[in-house]
């Protein structure tokens, strides 16, 4: 039998702030996975902060390389992976773009549903491959919730109700530059009931509070808010949020239909507890951040990127969806600023 070569994929990542520290252990805890496949996978990485990259870089057996993007990319790499600030995002999709090789950023594309748009034109008129962080999509619950609903087991929806709740809030000069509740946290949930459904989001409806920090009220933001989401087909649902959940990190989405109702995030976990007399359930230790919490579904996401650029599979989050569920933010947010309903504008 002829033996099968061994294939290297070099992924180079660029930014080492808590989400780029956790991708590059995750790409050393999957090595093994993808060697069982004759697949060898080789990290380069490079951060402003030098020394602290070099600490990772030893701790993960990557390498580091100076010189920021253009040094990275200059070094020979396969496919560049981007954890670096909002800002950020634009130029390095581009620079991984034009450098020819598949690209995998954290949400979201820009700043703004209208910073996105000339970069997915750039990425359409180039032939780029880019997968947008959504790792949501990638967890077992959603990903059996969905394959409940396609199977006809829900039968159809009529109502969908989605939490996220931080068990603390992140420091009051990040959510300075985060652009509100919604675009920084629910984003996901909007995201996800539009993977599911596979419709719309068309309306929305938000009301918010700050009963926390008022430094968080000062900067502009809330610490807790409500959206009633209407989609093209009729279907409504609610997303909540908060920026104090005590109990734990909350995430969870109820999806009811016709025939029988699922719940995703209900295991023993979950960061509630019941008041009916001799209910346990739920009993474990609640997760702390959303690192824990999606500690398997960011490990999925990444092997999913690794099998895009090898080819295997199809793009999981395009830039085109991650903008999608900007939308929808970028209305939630609006609406929460007026009081008044807002429509999700639909791309001409």
């Amino acid at each position: 039998m002829k033996a099968v070569p061994t294939r290297t994929v070099t992924l180079g990542l660029i930014g080492v702030g808590r989400i780029g520290v956790m991708h590059a252990r995750n790409i050393a805890a999957i090595t093994g996975q993808f060697a069982a496949r004759n697949v060898q996978l080789r990290l380069k990485l490079t951060d402003v902060a030098e020394e602290h990259a070099r600490t990772v870089a030893e701790e993960t057996g990557a390498e580091f390389v100076s010189g920021g993007a253009e040094g990275l990319l200059a070094s020979g790499v396969d496919a560049l992976l981007i954890a670096t600030g909002t800002q950020t995002h634009p130029g390095l999709i581009l620079a991984g773009v034009d450098a020819g090789v598949p690209v995998f950023c954290e949400k979201p594309v820009a700043a703004s549903v209208d910073e996105s748009r000339p970069v997915l034109e750039a990425i359409a008129a180039k032939g780029g491959v880019v997968q947008i962080g959504h790792q949501r999509r990638f967890d077992a619950g959603y990903l059996e919730a969905k394959r409940r609903f396609q199977a006809g087991d829900l039968g159809w929806i009529h109502s969908l109700r989605a939490i996220t709740g931080d068990m603390f809030p992140p420091s009051v000069e990040f959510l300075a530059t985060s652009g509100g509740l919604f675009r920084d946290c629910s984003v996901h949930d909007f995201d996800i009931l539009r993977w599911l459904t596979g419709r719309e989001i068309v309306e929305v409806y938000a009301r918010g509070s700050n009963n926390g920090d008022p430094a968080i009220g000062a900067v502009g933001d809330v610490d807790t808010a409500l959206a009633v989401v209407t989609f093209d087909d009729g279907t409504v649902g609610t997303v909540s949020a908060t920026r104090y959940n005590g109990a734990g990190h909350d995430v969870r989405l109820e999806i009811q239909g016709s025939k029988s109702s699922v719940m995703v995030g209900l295991d023993a976990k979950a960061a509630l507890r019941s008041a009916e007399p001799g209910v346990a359930f739920p009993d474990g230790e609640s997760h702390r951040t959303f690192a824990e919490r999606f500690d398997a579904a960011y490990r999925a996401e990444l092997a999913a990127f690794i099998e895009l650029v090898l080819g295997e599979r199809e793009n999981p989050c395009t830039p085109e969806d991650a903008v999608a569920a900007s939308r929808v933010a970028d209305a939630a947010q609006e609406s929460l600023a007026t009081g008044v309903p807002v429509k999700v504008v639909q791309p001409a």
